[in-house]
């Protein structure tokens, strides 16, 4: 068997696989854990009532799946081909043949597409508050969007940073109340209500966003250090078309054993359409595929 991608859903199959002796490699292009190794406290994970770092929780994953014999590889996966009763993976580091595949690659930050944001990406822009907040310390920040991981992102700059700015494009916030309520009661955090940012601006470093207000039109430039931009993921499978069925925003479909449209193919994780994008119910899909992919298989 082969598993593309090594966060919760990844892992968690990984030790079902395993466990149950199947010959499994798991293959990451970056860190082990997934995008959920930059969450500085993970809150609702049952079994920590005080939380648990992101680093921390998907690390006893690793560890766990390791123990009973998992293989992983670092490198990134360009192609499935599917070949009658086995499955080719092509990675940038050579080529894997599986009977059973289980695709777990989970997903991408989105991106603003507006003037200056590629041009300083690494000099001011980041998409990860975790990985690059200490570097604005006693600075003015920005954060861009309202959901669970933009609201987690400013409050976690708050510990650096002396003022951040909460831009997002409607008057209220999509992320949950216990978010919310600590956002809303932390003095450094100020909100940017039905704002868009048009343009970032510096020289060698980000200096000013460019915002325009979503109803009247108004513009106005803010003057910051960084941006961080937190306006949704989309899945990563810009390999998988015409592979497997995906749905209109790209994410694999899938039925209740977390089976695609193509024979001894599963996904599992933020990967797969209806996800509800939570570390358990990413763990649980792991688990699912790789218990329907090992019945698929006959052992």
């Amino acid at each position: 068997m082969v598993i593309i991608g090594g966060g919760p859903a990844g892992l968690s199959a990984g030790i079902y696989a395993s466990r149950g002796r199947l010959k499994t490699i798991l293959i990451e292009k970056g860190a082990i854990g997934g995008a959920i190794v930059n969450a500085s406290l993970v809150e609702n994970y049952p079994g920590f009532p005080d939380g648990v770092s992101g680093i921390d929780l998907t690390q006893a994953m690793y560890r766990q799946a390791v123990k009973f014999g998992l293989e992983t590889v670092t490198a990134e996966v360009t192609a499935v081909v599917p070949e009658a009763e086995v499955k080719l993976v092509r990675t940038t580091e050579g080529d894997y043949r599986a009977r059973a595949l289980i695709i777990a690659g989970g997903s991408e930050r989105a991106k603003l597409g507006v003037p200056g944001e590629a041009e300083f990406t690494g000099r001011g822009v980041s998409y990860c508050a975790t990985c690059d907040g200490a570097f604005f310390r006693d600075k003015v920040v920005a954060v861009v969007g309202g959901g669970d991981s933009a609201v987690t992102d400013a409050l976690e700059l708050t510990h650096f940073a002396r003022k951040v700015f909460l831009i997002h494009r409607r008057h209220e916030l999509r992320a949950t109340r216990v978010l919310q309520e600590r956002a809303l009661n932390e003095k450094k955090i100020e909100f940017v209500w039905e704002s868009a940012v048009t343009e970032i601006k510096g020289e060698k470093f980000v200096n000013t966003i460019r915002l325009r207000h979503v109803k009247t039109g108004a513009e106005n430039e803010l003057a910051v250090d960084g941006v961080f931009v937190s306006v949704g993921n989309y899945p990563a499978t810009a390999y998988l078309k015409g592979v497997v069925a995906l749905d209109s925003n790209g994410a694999v479909v899938v039925n209740e054993k977390m089976e695609t449209s193509a024979r001894g193919i599963f996904a599992a994780g933020d990967i797969r359409s209806g996800s509800i994008r939570q570390v358990i119910s990413a763990a649980g899909d792991g688990a699912v595929a790789a218990v329907s992919a090992a019945a698929y298989l006959g052992v």
